[in-house]
């Protein structure tokens, strides 16, 4: 072998360990957020923290619109290591129990309270997605939801008889909207626009930053402002996954998990107005829903989560004594 094919080969050795390294610290983020939507822009945001802290370590991109996969699918890829982040909300009280509380009406009663839950019941949760092999690094939001729909405008509980609604593929949202007269179709959110389109579904049920940024202002005649649900997303990982990267990486990305929340808070908030002028002036006809009509209707499924799942009681109880800080 020649001085130059020795020299060539002995740099093609050292190279090869160096790219390896930097692939093993591509870390990608997948979400079902569209292009404007608060998902996208809050995990821009962690993405953008993390990159600054982390430096030449690793690296977090991004993938939305269900690039991925769609929730269930990237609860999956966590497990696996095909994903390193997503970003569950309504599929988590599919994953464990706990996570169901978060399903009752009314029970969050705005951004306040939630950051109350997550200090007082964070390790509640924290042990919940442990348990099913997750780690929560941080908690966004997905936002308060209100329903759209081509029938008729929804004022109380007894509007919904018989209207086919997508909701996520979670139990509790399921029986909720039975309980109201409405047929609840579980479907993913990548697949809703096509199935409002086509009369497949005659409504769904979302914050105003999901329903903006999927246009379905362009297929919906009514939106409610019922406001039945708060839920929270959770920046989540896989447990084993996590525990193999390095120690100053994982405290980097759990600082701005933490650090980004503000944001996200604030953001969701100005999107609560200006998304609701949009979804407005596209024609939609809007409605304040009798809210305690809704109310009134949902003590069956806070007493069915008290009776069926362990320590339910107790939760919803903890949950609603944090609304005070008491």
């Amino acid at each position: 072998m020649t001085l130059r094919a020795t020299l060539l080969a002995s740099a093609a050795a050292i190279a090869l360990p160096l790219t390896a390294t930097a692939a093993d610290l591509t870390l990608r983020f997948g979400h079902v957020g569209n292009p404007g939507s608060l998902f996208e822009a809050s995990v821009d945001a962690f993405a953008e923290c993390a990159n600054g802290k982390l430096g030449d370590r690793a690296e977090v991109q991004t993938f939305g619109s269900s690039q991925l996969g769609n929730d269930r699918e990237l609860l999956q890829k966590l497990k696996l290591g095909q994903v390193d982040f997503a970003l569950p909300s309504s599929v988590m009280s599919s994953v464990a129990p706990e996570f169901g509380v978060f399903e009752m009406p009314y029970i969050v009663q705005d951004r306040d309270h939630m950051r109350r839950i997550q200090e007082e019941l964070g390790d509640t949760f924290q042990e919940a997605a442990q348990s099913q092999g997750y780690r929560i690094i941080g908690y966004f939001e997905n936002g308060f939801r209100h329903i759209t729909n081509n029938t008729r405008a929804i004022n109380v509980p007894a509007d919904l008889e018989g209207i086919k609604l997508r909701t996520p593929n979670g139990e509790w949202r399921v029986k909720m909207f039975q309980l109201y007269g409405a047929n609840p179709t579980p479907m993913a959110f990548s697949e809703v626009f096509t199935a409002l389109q086509t009369k497949v579904i005659d409504g769904q049920e979302n914050p105003y930053a999901q329903i903006a940024s999927a246009k379905f202002q362009e297929v919906q005649e009514y939106l409610s402002v019922t406001g039945h649900v708060y839920t929270p997303a959770y920046i989540l990982v896989g447990e084993n996954q996590w525990q193999k990267l390095p120690e100053d990486v994982r405290a980097d990305l759990e600082a701005c998990g933490s650090e980004t929340q503000d944001f996200v808070y604030d953001h969701a908030a100005k999107l609560e107005t200006d998304l609701l002028e949009v979804i407005r002036e596209a024609g939609v006809e809007v409605n304040e829903a009798d809210k305690q009509a809704f109310i009134d209707a949902s003590a069956p499924i806070y007493e069915e989560f008290s009776n069926t799942v362990e320590g339910g009681a107790e939760l919803i109880e903890r949950m609603q004594s944090a609304a005070s800080g008491s």
